[in-house]
């Protein structure tokens, strides 16, 4: 139990993408470089393009965890959101977050800790810039991780959250790397896009996240994808199946935004008046089915989430 609590974990939210499994494998580099004992940890499994970054630089999966127990000492990076963190996250001695989201509040800490939260696209370009001169010590399968979450991030460039200062490092760590930028990106893709293997429930809560509007809690996921048609060949299915997921998560509706990576924009599934109702006033969509496209829309943190109104 001492030797636990001596060593810092380092995790991101639930339902990890490739930035929250990549930036806790980052950050575990660079605080045992320094010298400090740290161990990157999961809080879910993480999605197929996660998967296939951790093998494609040679990392194992980290270790999932359920919980934290009281005192253990943790660094949250990716999400600051306490919905999103373990259950006893409160308890734990969480010594410092580092996240690109808004600040959600309600967590609470032992004693006064380091917060880096800034504008960017990525967790890991903001590692980036607090590493300083250590930076240039990286491995090269640090540096593929780097590469890796800022491309999933940004959708290779093509979200709208996308800041210079996250090109311009994913340019520069390519370099580095000796790999075409556009090539890896495309693989990562394909990696996203199979999801075959996955349950109807377990899509709907691949990468999501609980808000509420109005009173109502929704879950928002969204699945971003080169392949939409397989997607939405499931779109029934999918659908029947957002009930039950909202019942057990304890939220009133699953809203899911089927993310055409290539295209540039979203189909949401419309399986009620209620959805109905919110795509209408959200996007200022016109809904005739049990689908709607939306032009344009790619970011759930600066273009969903944002714009819900009931």
């Amino acid at each position: 139990m001492k030797v636990l609590f001596m060593t810092t974990l380092v995790f991101g939210h639930k339902s990890p993408d490739t930035d929250s499994t990549g930036s806790p494998l980052i950050w575990d580099w660079f605080l045992n470089h320094t010298g400090i004992s740290a161990k990157a940890v999961l809080l879910g499994t993480p999605n197929t393009e996660a998967a296939f970054v951790a093998k494609r630089w040679g990392f194992d999966l980290p270790e999932i965890i359920a919980d934290v127990q009281a005192g253990q000492k943790c660094v949250i990076v990716d999400t600051n959101n306490p919905a999103e963190l373990p259950a006893n996250i409160n308890a734990a001695d969480v010594v410092a977050i580092i996240d690109h989201h808004k600040l959600v509040g309600g967590l609470e800490t032992k004693a006064p800790i380091n917060i880096t939260i800034r504008p960017l696209a990525c967790t890991a370009t903001i590692m980036h810039q607090m590493m300083g001169d250590h930076a240039g010590h990286m491995p090269e399968g640090v540096k593929g991780l780097m590469l890796s979450c800022i491309l999933s991030d940004t959708l290779a460039f093509r979200s709208p959250t996308t800041t210079p200062v996250d090109k311009d490092l994913a340019v520069q760590l390519a370099t580095d790397l000796g790999i075409d930028l556009n090539g890896y990106a495309d693989e990562m893709f394909a990696a996203k896009s199979d999801v075959s293997a996955f349950s109807d429930a377990e899509l709907l809560r691949m990468d999501s996240k609980e808000y509420a509007v109005a009173g109502t809690k929704f879950r928002v996921s969204v699945l971003e994808t080169t392949s939409p048609r397989v997607l939405l060949d499931r779109k029934d299915s999918l659908m029947a199946a957002m009930p039950g997921v909202a019942t057990a998560d304890g939220v009133d509706q699953v809203l899911l935004f089927i993310v055409d990576i290539l295209n540039e924009e979203a189909t949401m599934l419309v399986p009620n008046d209620l959805t109905k109702t919110l795509a209408e006033k959200s996007f200022g969509a016109t809904v005739d089915g049990d689908t709607v496209v939306l032009p344009g829309i790619m970011s759930r943190k600066l273009q969903i989430i944002p714009a819900l109104t009931l």
